[in-house]
Parts: structure tokens; C-alpha cells; sequence
């Protein structure tokens, strides 16, 4: 990794949700619409499982000028979410510790102790130059998420695209109930980090 993009990383994983403040953020974007579209086809989680229990993806238009390090937008993406999406996640966390669901709090302290690194709570599979795949296995289900940089063909040419994918694969019936429980939120919270780093204005060259 060049110098530069190392910096970058090493400041932006200090970052804790919520600590930018407006004098901070790097640029305003117009474009703060949040699509659902299809899972890419050239992402590496698109074939991931066969018989995936959730998948989907949801797209934000990237300005011009924001860096293309799909890792760098990842965490700065995770390390804004809004104060009431680190409340749920507590609440969650309250009601799977009991079914042998890994908290929050255990995968921090995974990310702590162990050698592979984490952008959040997210232990990292893949690097390439568009994609960084993230996710955890655990007893009940695997998951892998997705941060894709996209080229798409509009009306106005050809403009950049951040994709967030997320695609679950549950070992059994308790995993497949939890993920129908959480389903509605996790896109409300996918779609609701897009937009909130959107409009915050993502990290630019």
C-alpha cells in the first residue's frame, strides 16, 4: 500500500461513529438517492453461497473526485453511522447473546486480540482494487459484505458508483429466524449509512 493510502487508513480506522464534525467533512454531494439494485455481477460475494438466506445490494452515486480505495470509503462509511444505528446494534446485541449469537462487543475484542484486521466490527476476507468483502462466521449463520466501486452508463455518461451487498447463509432455523427478524432493519440501516455518508461527503483524492 502507497504511503498516502496507508496514512489514510490508519486514520480513518480511529474513527470513531458520529466524531466528524461539519467543519471536518471533506466534501458536499447533490446526489444523496440511495437504490436498490441487483447484486453486481462482478462482485466475488455474488456467488458466494448457492441458496443465499439474504441477499441485496444498495447503490449511491460517488462524486468525481472521491478516492477510489474501496477500503478507505468502506471505513469511513462504517465509522459515520448515525447515533440511533449503534443503539440498535446494542439492542441487538441484548437479545442474540443469549442464542449464541456474537456480539458487537465480542467481535471488537475478536478484532483486538486476533491477527486478521477489521474495518469496524467487520473482519476483512478480500482485497482487490474495486471490492473489499467483509463479514464474520458464526454458530448460526455466515455473512459477507461487500463495499464495490462500480462504473455505470447514465444518461449524463458514464459515473461511479458506491455498492453495498450483503449476503447471508444460515446453518439452520435459528439462524434463518433471526435473519427474517432483522431483515427490515438491516436495510434500513444499509440505506440509511449510504445516505448519511453521502450528503456528510465522501473522502475525496
Amino acid at each position: 500500500m502507497q504511503e498516502p493510502q496507508a496514512q489514510a487508513v490508519a486514520a480513518l480506522s480511529s474513527i470513531k461513529p458520529g466524531s466528524f464534525s461539519a467543519q471536518q467533512l471533506t466534501m458536499p454531494t447533490a446526489d444523496y438517492f440511495v437504490r436498490s439494485v441487483a447484486l453486481p455481477s462482478e462482485s466475488a460475494v455474488t456467488r458466494l453461497y448457492n441458496a443465499p438466506d439474504l441477499a441485496d445490494a444498495f447503490a449511491v452515486r460517488l462524486p468525481d473526485n472521491a478516492i477510489d480505495d474501496p477500503e478507505l470509503l468502506a471505513r469511513f462509511l462504517f465509522a459515520n453511522q448515525a447515533g440511533w444505528v449503534a443503539q440498535l446494534l446494542a439492542l441487538r446485541d441484548v437479545l442474540v447473546a443469549r442464542f449464541g449469537l456474537k456480539t458487537a462487543k465480542q467481535l471488537r475484542r475478536e478484532g483486538a486480540e486476533g491477527p486478521r484486521e477489521r474495518v469496524d466490527i467487520f473482519r476483512i476476507y478480500t482485497r482487490s482494487a474495486h471490492e473489499i468483502i467483509l463479514g464474520e462466521n458464526d454458530n448460526h449463520l455466515d455473512f459477507r459484505v461487500s463495499v464495490l466501486q462500480q462504473t455505470r452508463s447514465t444518461h449524463e455518461g458514464r459515473s461511479r458508483y458506491l455498492v453495498l451487498s450483503t449476503v447471508v447463509n444460515c446453518h439452520n432455523a435459528l439462524g434463518r429466524a433471526y435473519i427474517v427478524a432483522i431483515a427490515p432493519f438491516h436495510r434500513l440501516v444499509v440505506r440509511s449509512s449510504l445516505r448519511r455518508a453521502a450528503r456528510m461527503g465522501w473522502p475525496t483524492v
